[in-house]
């Protein structure tokens, strides 16, 4: 595990392989480990770099935080590595965190893949959902509203519990208030009308069974970035990139043209 510094905040990430710089993004409450099987693969092509947001996993955890804040980690972490040109991929709030980094510094980003993503939000993805089945959640911890909705949020809920499973080996749990303070940095996100800056050519991959972030909004994200192409996996939920892991890796793979 390696840190660097951004704005005062310790963040860690880690580096596998060599090649063209590949860098992963993670969704809300995880963590690098998340993209640990990705990374197995993706090292054998790619220069290819695991970042635990400001927040999560490894890295500092202040009390209040923004979503640029997060744009800004990732646009210094790339000067930290001397990285001028890079592939992206974010799920979640991975993906709203690479669309403001493709906005704010298009020239860095050549190609860019967002899983299960969207392009604005009044609160977190989750925040909403919870608020949607309120009556059905009330009394519960965090850890239990999410096993309650995530019927609503996956459709394979096997992979994705292994998939938590295995992930939570390597990771410490997030407490209440560091969860209410990750939430609170999506609030009021809004890429939708400096979509057309975004110069990557780009992938936007939903889960057709996603109610966290449906289809539509995916689609909606694609029709705003001048070179995207959409796809929706029909047998995914919020979690396409392990869901249905397999089909995944042959999209991703043939985007960045791995021969």
């Amino acid at each position: 595990m390696n840190i660097f510094e951004s704005n005062g905040v310790s963040l860690a990430y880690e580096e596998f392989g060599q090649g063209v710089p590949l860098l992963l993004l993670h969704g809300l409450t995880g963590n690098r480990h998340m993209f640990d099987e990705d990374v197995n693969v993706f090292k054998k092509y790619f220069r290819t770099i695991v970042l635990d947001a400001r927040g999560h996993g490894d890295s500092d955890k202040p009390a209040t935080y923004t979503y640029h804040d997060h744009i800004d980690d990732v646009l210094r972490l790339l000067d930290h590595l001397r990285i001028d040109e890079c592939y992206l991929i974010g799920v979640s709030m991975g993906s709203y965190i690479a669309q403001g980094v493709a906005i704010a510094s298009p020239e860095r980003v050549k190609k860019m893949i967002l899983v299960a993503t969207k392009s604005e939000g009044k609160t977190s993805s989750l925040q909403a959902l919870f608020l949607k089945y309120q009556k059905d959640l009330e009394g519960l911890s965090f850890s239990h509203k999410v096993l309650k909705v995530s019927p609503y949020m996956y459709h394979d809920l096997g992979a994705i519990g292994q998939w938590r499973k295995e992930a939570s080996k390597k990771s410490i749990p997030l407490k209440a208030d560091e969860i209410v303070a990750a939430n609170a940095a999506l609030k009021g996100f809004d890429f939708r009308r400096d979509l057309h800056l975004v110069k990557a050519k780009t992938l936007v991959i939903s889960g057709g069974h996603d109610e966290l972030n449906p289809p539509e909004v995916g689609r909606e994200t694609a029709v705003l970035i001048p070179n995207a192409t959409f796809v929706e996996f029909n047998q995914s939920g919020h979690g396409p990139n392990v869901e249905q892991h397999l089909l995944y890796m042959d999209f991703v793979l043939e985007f960045f043209d791995v021969k």
